[in-house]
């Protein structure tokens, strides 16, 4: 069986209740249990970790390459501009990713139009919301299914 990962970074715990005009008013549980249905309905196991520590997604990504995961689908939030070590676990594990943003990041701020995960990525959905989980989980299972 496809094993996929799902990696939601920090502040995405509060999705439904933080800035619902920008990320809207499904909560994550509702987020996750679509996301597990829809794997499994397709024939995959699906892991998913919040978290909003940095060390524990790094931590998530070598565990990662011992679970012989097939893909990720991460929303590295804050950390798409910060972090060059989620980027270097990410090239170290050497497994294929979509990064995945609720809000358009090229519509906010201009300190978020750089994400230091986006050039590595298999492809990059941003601005379509929650559903965005849903499109990538949706394109990996096109592509595993081959």
């Amino acid at each position: 069986m496809k094993k996929i990962l799902v990696l939601h970074g920090p502040n995405l715990n509060l999705l439904g209740e933080r800035e619902p005009g920008i990320y809207g008013p499904t909560s994550l549980e509702e987020l996750n249990q679509r996301l597990l249905m829809d794997a499994k309905k397709a024939g995959f196991d699906l892991t998913i970790l919040q978290n909003n520590s940095e060390s524990l997604l790094i931590d998530a990504v070598h565990q990662a390459l011992k679970d012989k995961i097939n893909y990720i689908i991460i929303n590295p939030a804050a950390y798409t501009h910060t972090s060059i070590a989620l980027r270097d676990a990410l090239l170290a594990v050497n497994i294929p990713f979509i990064e995945v943003h609720i809000s358009n990041i090229f519509k906010r701020e201009a300190f978020r139009h750089q994400s230091y995960f986006s050039d590595i990525a298999e492809g990059v959905i941003c601005g379509l919301g929650v559903h965005g989980y849903r499109w990538a989980l949706q394109a990996i299972i096109e592509r595993e299914s081959k």
